[in-house]
This record gives C-alpha cells, structure tokens and sequence, in this order.
C-alpha cells in the first residue's frame, strides 16, 4: 500500500477490524519511512448490476436513485429515513440475489412499490402514478379501488379471526 503522506510503498498493519455492516475490513497502517498512520478500507469487488431501461438503454444500478424516489413519494409522512434506507438495502439484496448482471427497471419498480404498499398507502399511490404515468384520473381511480378492495378485504379477515366472546346473562 502506497502511504499518502511520502509515497512510499511499504508499511505495518497496525490494526484490523470488520466493520459495523460486516462488508468491509478497516485497518490503521503505519508507514515504515515517514512513520505516519493512514486508514484504509478493504471492500468485496462486485461486478456491477446493470438495470435495462425500456428504451435498451443499460445503466448502473443506483441505490441512490432508489432512495431518492422514496424519500419523495414518502415526503410529509411519518416513514423514517432509516426505514427508507432499509427498503432500499431489501430492493438491492432482492435484485443482487436474483439477477447476475442485469435487470429490468420494471422489476425495481415492482419492488420498490411492493415495499412502498406494505409501509404507506398514500406513498405507494404517489410513486405509483409517477412510475406508471398515469394518463387521467381514471387511471389513478383504479389504482386507488385496487387499495381499497385489498383493504377491504384485509379488514374481513380480521373480522372473520376475531374470536366470538360469549356474554353471561
């Protein structure tokens, strides 16, 4: 490892340590001319996974980007940064897991509106009309009764689970 201070190519480990997400090592070197210490951190090469637009274009994918949609659809909601980033890090391990190289963008707006549905409905229609392009109000009208009959019936369910109390008289 080159130190930054004098450019000299050897140096000692001082210290190593894995750090807090387990996805890199940090370690505190010593450069043995200057004898300054420098930090650094060791990560896993990945090769990267490419998202295919609709139009054929191929772009990195952006874990940023995934955010920032988030962070908008989910404006002046009570969500969580650390809840974003933890769909966000979900979205990514379900991509990394499933594809090899590439993926269709479709399929991470699938999935950023599945973790988006089951946090915040209104979230979940905001990113949906802009990842779907709505045309007219139609269109958001049904997305909307979609919601709704799932409601519906999730609310049915619970109903039909709760157990019949029997009254004394």
């Amino acid at each position: 490892m080159k130190c930054i201070y004098c450019g000299h190519l050897e140096d000692k480990v001082i210290d190593s340590r894995l750090s807090a997400e387990g996805n890199s090592v940090r370690r505190r070197r010593e450069c043995l001319k200057c004898e300054r210490r420098f930090t650094t951190y060791e990560y896993i090469e990945r090769i990267p996974l490419l998202v295919v637009k609709k139009d054929g274009r191929r772009e990195a994918f952006d874990r940023n980007k995934i955010l920032s949609g988030i962070v908008k659809a989910c404006e002046k909601r009570s969500i969580s940064l650390k809840m974003m980033e933890d769909m966000v890090a979900s979205i990514e391990r379900s991509a990394m897991r499933k594809y090899e190289k590439e993926m269709p963008a479709s399929v991470v707006g699938e999935l950023v509106m599945e973790k988006l549905a089951a946090v915040d409905e209104v979230a979940y229609v905001r990113f949906a009309s802009v990842y779907r392009q709505f045309k007219d109000v139609n269109q958001f009208m049904s997305e909307l009764k979609d919601i709704l009959g799932k409601d519906v019936k999730k609310e049915g369910k619970a109903i039909a689970a709760k157990p019949k109390v029997k009254s004394r008289r």
